[in-house]
């Protein structure tokens, strides 16, 4: 199999002996899989289940150090298989970071590009994209989002535009911490974008009473944005539990990231989930946990039982 830049890169950062364990991910069975991959209703194009957000994570402002640990976590995550990366111009530096980073790696040819339009002024739309083009290096994004509903009927009116237009691929909406779920609603059911972006997480599931079926019935893609609860989540299972034994023989749970994120991604209405972090070793279990089974209905009700009696 021929070595992609972004191998080539990887190796040349870290050295062949260190990283290339990083490389393949193999799955507790021993059995050679494929990263799970979810389809996006309105075109058929196939997405990995594990994609990558930026909030806090990416914004470091011109840090060198900082800088080169997210250019490696970049690496790492298109060498592992990763696509969509999300950011949003609300996230400080994260998109000179990401830009930073993009340049260092070569731009991979499989980079899916979300963004978002964040601003009061309904008629900056196009202005908001092309700033952010600048700040990412790249010539197109693959989705371009309304960030939290802000101005939202102008910014889609122009943004559906734009991709009638051939200027962008996808167009979505987002909310984030279980906000404005009466309203999301509504966009969806009259204007049906492409994607939305929410919060939902094993803690957080008011998502799956309405939106979460809706977007299933209207062929809309879901983003679920805060997997691990902002990290608080992770952080506190991490320190006071073990990830239970039958979820390890069952549906190959190895670490909390596998359990949080199989989870997540076994809803049959997401498409991705969007961990954010700043460790190499971290990511890798992200993208781990997009390998092997996933959880069926009653799996599921027994992680979720699992969890709220901790």
């Amino acid at each position: 199999m021929p070595v992609s830049s972004t191998r080539r890169n990887l190796i040349k950062l870290f050295g062949s002996a260190f990283f290339l364990p990083f490389l393949n991910p193999t799955p507790a069975s021993g059995k050679a899989e494929t990263l799970h991959r979810k389809e996006i209703p309105a075109s058929g194009e196939m997405l990995p289940v594990i994609g990558m957000g930026t909030w806090r994570t990416f914004n470091v402002g011109k840090d060198p150090k900082l800088r080169q640990a997210r250019t490696d976590v970049l690496s790492a995550f298109f060498a592992l298989g990763g696509r969509l990366i999300d950011c949003s111009p609300m996230y400080g530096s994260s998109s000179d970071t990401l830009g930073f980073s993009l340049k260092q790696i070569e731009v991979p040819d499989n980079l899916f590009a979300a963004d978002k339009v964040w601003t009061g002024d309904g008629d900056a739309t196009q202005e908001q994209v092309a700033t952010q083009l600048r700040k990412w290096g790249i010539a197109k994004f693959d989705l371009m989002q309304v960030h939290n509903l802000v101005e939202w009927r102008d910014h889609l009116a122009t943004l559906t535009e734009m991709k009638r237009n051939g200027q962008i691929r996808y167009i979505g909406i987002t909310t984030s911490h279980g906000r404005r779920h009466s309203e999301l609603e509504q966009i969806m059911a009259e204007e049906k974008p492409d994607f939305i972006q929410l919060t939902y997480n094993i803690t957080h599931r008011q998502a799956e009473q309405h939106l979460l079926p809706l977007a299933r019935e209207k062929g809309i893609a879901v983003i679920a944005n805060r997997p691990y609860d902002g990290g608080q989540l992770i952080r506190s299972l991490k320190q006071s539990q073990a990830v239970p034994e039958w979820a390890k023989a069952e549906i190959e749970c190895q670490t909390w990231a596998d359990f949080l994120l199989k989870f997540i991604v076994s809803h049959p209405a997401i498409t991705c989930a969007i961990p954010a972090t700043t460790k190499v070793t971290h990511l890798r279990e992200n993208m781990q946990s997009g390998y092997g089974p996933l959880p069926n209905a009653s799996q599921r009700l027994r992680m979720a039982k699992h969890i709220a009696s901790i």
